[in-house]
């Protein structure tokens, strides 16, 4: 059964958010009902689906208990009430997830961070598969990717690479991207054909704004040196490179991408908020899940996740344990979408259960 009291509060809310938007509100009261507008529109549309869908059966019901309709009529009226009755269920269970308690993350941009793990130079080389794969993700959903930090490799691929994800619902999509990731297969600098198995970690953080976590400057230890790089570029030639240490946590930040010390400054402040931020979300979650079984969105850095296996093309997600034969297309953003649909049911599956248990 749906929560037909938590669905009445949230039309009256709709209502009433409507209503105050039509009355020219001033501009910062116009951007928060606009959202909070946005945020209930779909679960009013299906609560009002779902409201017309019983209104009907009660009708169709009392047609079936009348003794003096016509045998035709009833006839239909009962194949009527079949249909129905799998649409008024399929209803509640879309009414059940969107009432769900949110991620008050899950709108916000992303800071996606790929290290290179155990695997040397192989490492490497699928640290850059995997930042490929989520660039052309993000280009497949209209989201913005912006490079903050680089550490390439000598034979290619990355030792680390930052970027930061703009767009919508960027963080719901990829929160569950976090942990370590590993790939077999034969390398191509391998002459007897033999398997390796090499890792990166991913972490996906929420990207924090000032007022989400607020860092004071007592706190912080601000050390400027010398960029290192290929001789002789411009970049080399002042000491623009910034490394921010938070000293209550023991979080190192270092940027040195820019050729100005205080764009590097800025880069270095957003990803240290973020992991901030993220530490704190983490903190919470754990306290949350003490008493319970861990969940999938725990995002526990040291976790292994998910395998790509070349030899047998298969990637597996040992979460949920669900494999699909396809990992070309994983790897190219295509099929990155049945992963995370999945993940994302398993979540919801959980939060559900949890509901009914706390209820």
């Amino acid at each position: 059964m749906f929560a037909r009291e938590k669905l009445n509060k949230v039309i009256d809310r709709f209502d009433q958010v409507e209503a105050q938007l039509a009355s020219a509100p001033q501009a910062d009261d116009f951007v928060r009902l606009s959202k909070e507008y946005s945020d209930l529109s779909p679960i009013v549309e299906v609560g009002r689906e779902l409201l017309g869908v019983e209104e009907e059966r009660t009708g169709l019901q009392d047609m079936l208990d009348d003794p003096d309709a016509d045998a035709e009529m009833s006839a239909l009226a009962r194949d009527e009430l079949g249909v129905l009755d799998e649409r008024m269920s399929a209803l509640q269970e879309r009414l059940k997830i969107l009432l769900l308690p949110k991620d008050a993350a899950d709108d916000k941009n992303a800071i996606l961070e790929i290290r290179a793990g155990t695997g040397g130079d192989e490492a490497a080389l699928f640290a850059g598969d995997l930042f490929r794969m989520y660039q052309r993700y993000a280009e497949a959903n209209g989201w913005k990717l912006d490079l903050m930090s680089v550490s390439e490799a000598d034979l290619g691929g990355y030792k680390e690479i930052i970027a930061e994800i703009s767009g919508k619902g960027v963080f719901a999509r990829l929160k569950f991207e976090s942990g370590v990731h590993r790939v077999q297969r034969v390398p191509e600098t391998e002459s007897g054909g033999r398997i390796h198995t090499s890792a990166a970690t991913v972490a996906v953080l929420p990207e924090a704004e000032e007022v989400d976590i607020e860092i004071e400057d007592k706190d912080l230890r601000v050390d400027v040196y010398r960029a290192s790089g290929p001789g002789g570029q411009s970049v080399n030639t002042t000491d623009s490179a910034v490394r921010i240490t938070h000293l209550p946590t023991g979080i190192v930040v270092t940027q040195q991408d820019e050729k100005s010390q205080h764009k590097n400054r800025a880069k270095a402040m957003k990803v240290l908020r973020s992991r901030l931020y993220d530490a704190e979300r983490q903190r919470l979650a754990s306290e949350r899940a003490a008493d319970r079984r861990e969940q999938v969105g725990s995002g526990d850095r040291s976790e292994r996740i998910r395998t790509y296996n070349f030899p047998q093309g298969r990637v597996t997600d040992h979460r949920i344990n669900l494999t699909l034969y396809k990992i070309d297309k994983v790897l190219e953003g295509e099929a990155l979408d049945e992963v995370v649909d999945a993940l994302t049911a398993d979540h919801q599956a959980h939060l559900l259960a949890a509901e009914s248990e706390y209820h």
